[in-house]
């Protein structure tokens, strides 16, 4: 998004009282025990390892649109909440569907915020199950937390809120949604993807993203300002493996020219593994870092024009 800085003062500068706001606030947002009984849930053996196409994924999927219903979200796909494709990719065929629902905006000009988390992980693999417990239900469970804060608080811009099937087979369900004109593409402001979000050891999360769009920065560095967490920024340059820009569902907002950012933590041991299970998430961290993003939510919907 290229910002023009004359017509759009007048709002940054509105909008800085309700930064300022949220900013001097304390305490927590974000409910610690139901994020790791989500988390629990989503990793736990019945869900088989959530792979796209699998009974274990579909049970996943199940869930999801039980708990959008709960929160009273407005459906946003092609059948309900669900929104149906074949995904085509690295671990082959697959009959998936995204879980989609939206909250409506209080202006009717502004453009929508998407926000992003991959439900599918690896599944089970020569007789062994892959949680994905960091991998990524820690991401869907954040995703669901800000879809209730916001169903409460209503934004100023439209939220969409995406659980995406398939990005272990190359973000099949990101293409999926913006192939589908669900969103027309120049009605998107931003998205914000969610991928491993409760573990690190030096109590960092990355914002990714803002070397592409500067000007996501000073948003993200003002709403983390009062976070118990580090923030960090990089791993968007220079290719390979360091370089996150196409490696999660952002990936496909990025070649469609879209704005976005990647939160999210740098590898451990237990990544890909079957070892990534819930009993080894740092509950006190995530829980700091789903604060930080519900509040980084919040803030993007202030600054945003």
């Amino acid at each position: 998004m290229r910002l023009r800085t004359a017509p759009v003062l007048g709002v940054l500068l509105c909008a800085a009282c309700a930064v300022a706001t949220l900013a001097g606030q304390s305490g927590t947002a974000v409910d610690r025990d139901r994020l790791m009984r989500e988390v629990a849930t989503l990793a736990a053996p019945a869900m088989e390892g959530r792979r796209a196409g699998t009974a274990g994924g579909m049970k996943a999927r199940a869930w999801l649109v039980e708990r959008f219903g709960e929160i009273g979200l407005t459906p946003a796909g092609t059948s309900g909440y669900l929104q149906p494709f074949t995904a085509v990719g690295r671990n082959g065929r697959a009959a998936a569907a995204n879980v989609i629902g939206r909250v409506a905006g209080t202006d009717p000009r502004a453009r929508t915020i998407v926000v992003t988390a991959h439900y599918d992980h690896d599944g089970i693999r020569g007789g062994a199950l892959y949680h994905g417990a960091d991998d990524n239900a820690s991401g869907v469970v954040v995703l669901l937390a800000a879809a209730r804060h916001f169903s409460m608080q209503r934004p100023r811009h439209p939220i969409v809120f995406a659980a995406l099937d398939a990005e272990e087979m190359g973000q099949r369900g990101a293409a999926a949604l913006l192939e589908s004109g669900l969103i027309p593409r120049d009605a998107i402001a931003l998205n914000v993807n969610l991928d491993m979000l409760s573990r690190s050891d030096r109590n960092e999360i990355y914002a990714a993203g803002t070397s592409h769009h500067p000007w996501i920065r000073p948003i993200v560095e003002e709403a983390a300002r009062p976070s118990k967490v580090t923030v960090r920024f990089g791993h968007d340059t220079g290719g390979g493996a360091d370089d996150w820009t196409t490696q999660s569902d952002h990936g496909e907002f990025h070649k469609a020219g879209l704005p976005w950012v990647y939160f999210g933590v740098e590898n451990h041991p237990d990544y890909h593994q079957p070892t990534d299970t819930a009993d080894k998430i740092n509950v006190t961290f995530f829980g700091d870092v789903a604060d930080m993003i519900v509040a980084a939510l919040r803030t993007f919907d202030a600054r945003i024009p």
